[in-house]
Protein backbone atom coordinates (compact mmCIF):
# COMPACT_ATOMS: atom_id res chain seq x y z
CA UNK A 1 0.00 0.00 0.00
CA UNK A 2 1.24 3.42 -1.08
CA UNK A 3 2.16 6.10 1.87
CA UNK A 4 1.11 9.68 2.13
CA UNK A 5 2.35 11.58 4.90
CA UNK A 6 2.90 14.68 4.04
CA UNK A 7 2.28 18.01 1.58
CA UNK A 8 5.20 18.18 -1.73
CA UNK A 9 7.25 20.77 -1.83
CA UNK A 10 6.11 23.74 -4.10
CA UNK A 11 4.18 23.46 -7.03
CA UNK A 12 5.76 19.74 -8.03
CA UNK A 13 3.59 18.06 -11.01
CA UNK A 14 0.82 15.49 -10.07
CA UNK A 15 1.32 12.49 -11.55
CA UNK A 16 -1.38 10.43 -9.52
CA UNK A 17 -5.07 11.72 -8.47
CA UNK A 18 -7.57 11.29 -4.91
CA UNK A 19 -10.65 12.03 -5.62
CA UNK A 20 -12.44 12.76 -1.80
CA UNK A 21 -15.53 13.87 -0.53
CA UNK A 22 -15.03 16.55 2.13
CA UNK A 23 -15.47 14.40 4.91
CA UNK A 24 -12.39 12.43 4.05
CA UNK A 25 -11.07 15.20 3.18
CA UNK A 26 -10.93 16.04 6.93
CA UNK A 27 -9.29 12.67 8.14
CA UNK A 28 -5.97 13.05 9.32
CA UNK A 29 -5.68 8.91 9.11
CA UNK A 30 -7.27 7.85 5.83
CA UNK A 31 -7.44 4.10 3.77
CA UNK A 32 -8.87 4.97 0.90
CA UNK A 33 -7.79 4.38 -3.57
CA UNK A 34 -6.34 6.63 -5.78
CA UNK A 35 -7.96 7.52 -9.47
CA UNK A 36 -5.77 4.62 -10.77
CA UNK A 37 -7.68 2.01 -7.85
CA UNK A 38 -4.21 1.50 -5.96
CA UNK A 39 -4.05 1.27 -2.28
CA UNK A 40 -2.89 4.32 -0.44
CA UNK A 41 -3.10 5.31 3.32
CA UNK A 42 -3.06 8.93 4.41
CA UNK A 43 -1.02 9.48 7.86
CA UNK A 44 -0.96 13.46 8.03
CA UNK A 45 -0.82 15.48 10.39
CA UNK A 46 -3.27 15.66 13.44
CA UNK A 47 -6.34 18.47 12.25
CA UNK A 48 -5.17 18.40 8.48
CA UNK A 49 -8.09 18.96 6.19
CA UNK A 50 -7.15 18.54 2.69
CA UNK A 51 -8.52 21.00 0.21
CA UNK A 52 -9.02 20.67 -4.00
CA UNK A 53 -5.70 21.17 -5.59
CA UNK A 54 -3.53 20.33 -2.93
CA UNK A 55 -0.49 18.12 -3.68
CA UNK A 56 0.70 15.20 -1.44
CA UNK A 57 4.15 13.48 -1.56
CA UNK A 58 3.97 9.42 -1.74
CA UNK A 59 6.43 7.44 0.01
CA UNK A 60 7.74 6.62 -3.61
CA UNK A 61 8.17 10.05 -4.60
CA UNK A 62 4.70 10.69 -6.22
CA UNK A 63 3.01 13.53 -6.14
CA UNK A 64 -0.64 13.27 -6.05
CA UNK A 65 -2.84 15.79 -6.07
CA UNK A 66 -6.45 15.93 -4.27
CA UNK A 67 -9.45 16.27 -6.00
CA UNK A 68 -12.81 17.50 -4.37
CA UNK A 69 -15.54 14.96 -5.59
CA UNK A 70 -18.85 16.33 -6.27
CA UNK A 71 -21.06 15.86 -3.51
CA UNK A 72 -24.71 16.34 -3.21
CA UNK A 73 -25.56 19.89 -1.65
CA UNK A 74 -27.90 22.15 -1.55
CA UNK A 75 -27.15 25.78 -3.55
CA UNK A 76 -28.84 29.32 -1.81
CA UNK A 77 -28.84 32.24 -4.49
CA UNK A 78 -29.59 35.62 -3.88
CA UNK A 79 -29.17 39.08 -5.51
CA UNK A 80 -29.91 40.17 -2.04
CA UNK A 81 -26.68 40.50 0.21
CA UNK A 82 -28.79 40.80 3.69
CA UNK A 83 -30.97 37.65 3.14
CA UNK A 84 -27.68 35.94 2.00
CA UNK A 85 -26.09 37.02 5.33
CA UNK A 86 -29.00 36.29 6.94
CA UNK A 87 -29.48 32.83 5.15
CA UNK A 88 -25.07 32.15 6.47
CA UNK A 89 -26.00 33.61 10.20
CA UNK A 90 -29.01 30.98 10.59
CA UNK A 91 -26.07 28.07 8.79
CA UNK A 92 -23.33 28.96 11.47
CA UNK A 93 -25.92 29.20 13.96
CA UNK A 94 -26.56 25.25 13.27
CA UNK A 95 -22.80 24.92 13.41
CA UNK A 96 -23.25 23.74 9.27
CA UNK A 97 -19.99 23.92 7.03
CA UNK A 98 -20.86 26.59 4.35
CA UNK A 99 -19.30 27.50 0.95
CA UNK A 100 -19.45 30.93 0.17
CA UNK A 101 -18.99 32.22 -3.29
CA UNK A 102 -20.27 35.33 -4.58
CA UNK A 103 -24.14 35.42 -4.43
CA UNK A 104 -24.54 32.37 -3.06
CA UNK A 105 -24.11 29.24 -0.39
CA UNK A 106 -23.54 25.54 -0.78
CA UNK A 107 -23.80 23.41 1.78
CA UNK A 108 -24.78 19.47 2.45
CA UNK A 109 -27.85 18.73 1.13
CA UNK A 110 -30.42 18.48 4.13
CA UNK A 111 -33.92 18.77 4.02
CA UNK A 112 -35.05 20.32 7.24
CA UNK A 113 -32.18 23.38 6.50
CA UNK A 114 -33.35 24.00 3.04
CA UNK A 115 -37.07 24.67 4.40
CA UNK A 116 -35.80 26.83 6.72
CA UNK A 117 -34.08 29.12 4.07
CA UNK A 118 -36.63 28.65 1.98
CA UNK A 119 -39.01 30.35 4.94
CA UNK A 120 -36.27 33.22 4.79
CA UNK A 121 -37.18 33.45 1.37
CA UNK A 122 -33.81 32.04 -0.10
CA UNK A 123 -34.46 30.21 -3.77
CA UNK A 124 -32.39 26.73 -3.65
CA UNK A 125 -31.38 24.42 -6.13
CA UNK A 126 -30.03 21.01 -4.86
CA UNK A 127 -26.91 20.03 -7.27
CA UNK A 128 -23.73 18.01 -7.59
CA UNK A 129 -20.72 19.99 -7.01
CA UNK A 130 -17.37 19.79 -5.56
CA UNK A 131 -17.96 21.02 -1.69
CA UNK A 132 -15.40 23.67 -0.53
CA UNK A 133 -16.51 24.98 2.88
CA UNK A 134 -14.57 27.97 4.78
CA UNK A 135 -11.98 26.52 7.00
CA UNK A 136 -13.30 28.97 10.22
CA UNK A 137 -11.82 31.94 12.07
CA UNK A 138 -9.68 30.52 15.10
CA UNK A 139 -6.97 29.18 12.76
CA UNK A 140 -3.63 30.36 12.43
CA UNK A 141 -1.47 30.22 9.24
CA UNK A 142 1.62 27.93 9.06
CA UNK A 143 2.18 25.81 6.20
CA UNK A 144 0.17 23.51 4.21
CA UNK A 145 -1.97 21.94 6.80
CA UNK A 146 -5.94 22.71 7.23
CA UNK A 147 -8.61 22.75 9.62
CA UNK A 148 -11.85 23.10 8.89
CA UNK A 149 -12.76 24.25 12.32
CA UNK A 150 -9.36 25.71 13.53
CA UNK A 151 -10.51 26.02 17.14
CA UNK A 152 -8.24 24.85 20.07
CA UNK A 153 -6.92 22.06 17.18
CA UNK A 154 -3.64 24.00 17.11
CA UNK A 155 -4.00 23.02 13.23
CA UNK A 156 -1.89 25.32 10.26
CA UNK A 157 -3.94 26.67 7.51
CA UNK A 158 -4.05 28.57 4.69
CA UNK A 159 -6.20 29.29 1.67
CA UNK A 160 -4.77 28.55 -2.07
CA UNK A 161 -4.37 32.17 -2.28
CA UNK A 162 -1.64 32.70 -0.15
CA UNK A 163 -3.68 34.27 2.30
CA UNK A 164 -3.86 33.35 6.22
CA UNK A 165 -7.13 32.70 7.10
Amino acid sequence: MLLIEEFAAGNAAATEKLVLPFDSRCKSRLRTRLMSGEECGLFLDRGTVLRGGDRLLASDGRVVEVVAASESLMEAVSGDPLLLARAAYHLGNRHVAVHLLPGRLRFAADHVLGEMLRGLGIKLAEIEAPFEPESGAYGSHGGHGHSADGEGSGAKIHDHFGRAT
